[in-house]
């Protein structure tokens, strides 16, 4: 058996890091050489195996603090919070607020998935025509009645500024291309329906745009927002346990419970229980 056929046949094999005796060796890059450069660039490498250009880095840094925090509005933080309150521990926190990501928060995986599969679609049918192609995406959304994903938001009508912000940077660096600009096509043919002229972009449907114009995965998205989040979170987490306040609750007079008193014995009977035998522990 040849080295190489040996290698193929380990338990794992990565592409990474390589971890040595007196080094760390990230995507191939030594680490101490990597410490001192902006974290937002090295994230892209790690990531996406490759240095970032100035612009990506740029880009990359401005997702990570244009989701730097959401407030007590989102389920991720609120529950965080109830947590510490009863196990002030930092990780357990963290951990709670990420698994509050998903469809209906944060996480962008869905609209970079929708991005990514149209924007295929549009090279593999030879269109040169984006703002017809993109009419046909929203005609099919409607005729399926399946919701696009990152448009409309609860507060902002017609502009999410967040999401205009990363799109000026976007647009700085160079990174605005074909996938961020198919998605607007899609956005500017949506909003001609009356009903929704006034959903935005949002900030979690531009910042899927610009991460599969990097080249990021769905799944990649999803993790640069989770990262981009924790900052935040990490401070609600830090405020609670420092509050003094042990075991939050949701007060009674907060909550309406639907439960009525019942008749077990009868119920029991009704159900074809021997009461009597049962009760008795016969």
């Amino acid at each position: 058996m040849t080295n190489e056929q040996a290698a193929e046949q380990k338990y794992w094999k990565t592409g990474i890091s390589r971890i040595e005796p007196e080094h760390i060796y990230i995507r191939g890059y030594d680490l101490e050489q990597l410490i001192g450069l902006p974290f937002a660039a090295t994230t892209f490498l790690q990531l996406r195996g490759r240095l970032p250009s100035p612009g990506e880095a740029r880009v990359v840094d401005s997702i990570l603090t244009s989701i730097l925090d959401y407030g007590l509005e989102k389920a991720g933080t609120a529950a965080a919070r109830f947590i510490v309150s009863s196990n002030p521990n930092m990780q357990a926190g963290l951990a709670t607020a990420i698994l509050g990501a998903g469809e209906h928060s944060v996480a962008p995986e869905n609209a970079a998935r929708f991005i990514q599969e149209q924007y295929s679609a549009f090279e593999e049918s030879g269109s040169a025509d984006m703002a017809e192609f993109a009419a046909g995406v929203v005609a099919d959304a409607s005729a399926k009645r399946y919701r696009i994903p990152g448009f409309g938001h609860p507060v902002f009508r017609g502009e999410d500024p967040r999401a205009q912000k990363l799109k000026r940077i976007a647009v700085e660096a160079g990174i605005w291309e074909g996938p961020a600009k198919l998605y607007e096509a899609i956005h500017a043919e949506f909003v001609k329906n009356p009903k929704v002229a006034h959903f935005p972009i949002n900030d979690v449907g531009m910042l899927a745009a610009l991460c599969v114009a990097m080249e990021f995965t769905p799944e990649e998205a999803t993790a640069l927002a989770v990262i981009g989040t924790l900052p935040g979170v990490a401070a609600h987490i830090t405020e609670e346990i420092t509050s003094g306040r042990l075991v939050r609750q949701v007060q009674r007079s907060e909550a309406k419970y639907d439960v009525p008193e019942l008749d077990l014995q009868a119920d029991m009977a009704a159900a074809g229980w021997d009461v009597d035998t049962t009760q008795s522990g016969s």
